[in-house]
């Protein structure tokens, strides 16, 4: 269940956040490293509880590109060449969060 919609995605590579506002009012600011180490792919993850890696060395990863899957998420593609994660909506908020 979504918790709230993103109305705005900003990626700055300056930054090196994905700065996101959603219909709630919540403005999260998540960066990029973030993302990359907490990708939902199986790749980082696993396919399994306890299967999850630690990926490290990602601290000057950028985001080349956001691809929309349906309406319910984006995957993201890094410029290390990850490009298996589908993060949904409710994901990006969770990750916001934790930033915070």
């Amino acid at each position: 269940m979504t918790r709230a919609w993103p109305s705005e995605l900003v990626f700055s590579a300056g930054k090196r956040t994905l700065d996101i506002r959603f219909d709630d009012g919540r403005d999260m600011s998540i960066p990029f490293q973030t993302l990359r180490v907490e990708s939902p792919s199986a790749e980082v993850q696993g396919h399994n509880p306890g299967e999850k890696k630690i990926v490290t060395g990602k601290e000057n990863v950028l985001v080349t590109a956001a691809e929309p899957v349906g309406r319910y998420a984006v995957r993201l593609v890094f410029d290390d060449g990850h490009d298996s994660g589908i993060f949904t909506w409710d994901y990006l908020y969770a990750l916001g969060d934790s930033a915070a």
